[in-house]
């Protein structure tokens, strides 16, 4: 690719700011790591491994700060109002640039994030095309990875009613296509994950809506994404992200417990995990850690994309995550299972529409990669300290017992067991839970 064809790295958008590199607890530099050290070994690893922490390029280059009740409030270099093939190749070299001063390993985008605009699915493919291999020359200058791909199936209007799931099956066709040009494009860029977001996949009433219908197409379709993946030969993990609401009314991949039924119905346990993010788990009224937590006990734990959400709005604000202690309960319920092996933290997150200079794109990362550092050594403490995991085997010993052996044996019976306890005057005895033990040890071990 000739250098007259790009913006490159040698053209600075963010000049005034140096890498910014790890300098302590103590110190003052605002711009800089004070918590995450990414050779420093945690539980045997290095906390960059643990973390593989990505930037999101749509929040982070792709958002003009506009929201639905008003225009966009940021004026960025690589912006212009057309956003043709000068603007995309212009955000491109910024994002690179943003990508190696951070030091973080990781990035992640849609496939529509990378081009310029493309009205028409022959346009958006040729671009994509082009645009892809220009990310690929990127991440060789650079040796920044991707995480994971995803197809944007929400944003253009033929997706009102959703992509894969779509009535209409000219419309799920195009979905099906933008898939599988970006899954490929994925795999020929090293990705080590690939993401189905089904931001429209589900109804805003059902009087219009065949449920049934909708399923099973979503199902199959999912089906020939996995058969796919695997002709190519792409070794990484597909992965649903679980969201209940916002844009639809409802939408089908709700949390990870829906999701699990749903592969199951489908056969593609084992096949499919997922990619969870804090503020939809609060949005489908569980925590953080619930979900990780079933993630983790199905057997279906992928990706993170780490935010959270304002407690006070219902919908999703996708705000940096700086509650170290919730994500030090989800870090928890995550490492002892091995952590994320090809899923990282995806910072999915944006600054607010009031912060439109350049330095506050670093400082919202950086005070995330500082929250996470924080929490992981957190729930390393809890975890090497053990008495969580003490306290747990206690409270359950039972099972381990003579009575909890025969209750769980396979001659067991429901009239067995009420007979025993008939026989045996068994009435029990509630032990203490101690919570309150327990929410102390986790504030301890925070620093």
């Amino acid at each position: 690719m000739a250098d007259t064809d790009r913006m490159t790295l040698k053209d600075p958008v963010f000049g005034d700011i140096a890498p910014i590199k790890f300098e302590g607890p103590d110190s003052e530099n605002l711009l800089a790591y004070r918590y995450y050290n990414k050779d420093q070994m945690v539980l045997g690893k290095r906390m960059e491994d643990h973390l593989r922490m990505a930037v999101c390029y749509w929040h982070t280059f792709c958002w003009d700060g506009f929201d639905i009740f008003g225009a966009g409030t940021f004026d960025r270099p690589w912006q212009n109002p057309a956003n043709d093939r000068s603007a995309a190749d212009a955000k491109m070299a910024a994002a690179f640039e943003f990508f190696t001063k951070l030091g973080l390993p990781y990035y992640c985008f849609h496939d529509v994030d990378v081009p310029e605009a493309s009205t028409t699915p022959d346009e958006l493919s040729n671009n994509f095309k082009r645009a892809s291999d220009r990310l690929g020359t990127y991440q060789e200058e650079t040796g920044v990875k991707l995480l994971w791909g995803t197809a944007n199936l929400f944003s253009h209007p033929r997706y009102a009613a959703g992509g894969l799931t779509n009535p209409d099956p000219e419309v799920a066709a195009c979905a099906v296509r933008q898939i599988r040009d970006c899954l490929e494009a994925t795999h020929r860029l090293g990705g080590e994950n690939y993401v189905l977001w089904g931001g429209r996949e589900g109804y805003d009433t059902l009087l219009n809506t065949d449920l049934t219908r909708e399923l099973e197409n979503f199902g199959r379709f999912l089906s020939m994404v996995v058969e796919h993946k695997h002709k190519i030969g792409f070794k990484g993990k597909i992965l649903i992200e679980p969201k209940p609401h916002e844009p639809m009314y409802h939408q089908y991949d709700f949390d990870t417990a829906t999701i699990y039924g749903f592969l199951s119905r489908f056969g593609l346990l084992g096949e499919v995990h997922v990619n969870i993010e804090p503020n939809h788990a609060t949005l489908s009224g569980h925590s953080f850690a619930h979900e990780v937590a079933t993630a983790v006990s199905l057997d279906m734990m992928g990706s993170i994309d780490i935010n959270s959400g304002n407690y006070q709005n219902g919908w999703d604000t996708d705000q940096f995550n700086l509650d170290v202690r919730d994500i030090t309960l989800a870090l928890v319920e995550l490492l002892p299972s091995g952590g994320l092996d090809t899923g990282g933290f995806n910072f999915d997150a944006k600054v607010r529409r009031q912060s439109n200079d350049l330095s506050d794109l670093f400082h919202g990362h950086i005070g995330g990669a500082d929250a996470l550092a924080r929490a992981l050594l957190a729930a390393a403490d809890l975890i090497e300290r053990g008495e969580i995991k003490d306290l747990k085997e206690k409270r359950y010993s039972g099972w381990n017992g003579a009575l909890g052996k025969k209750m769980l044996s396979d001659g067991a019976s429901l009239a067995s067991i009420a007979d025993q306890a008939a026989s045996e005057s068994l009435n029990g005895k509630h032990s203490s839970g101690r919570q309150e033990y327990l929410e102390n040890l986790v504030a301890r071990s925070i620093k």
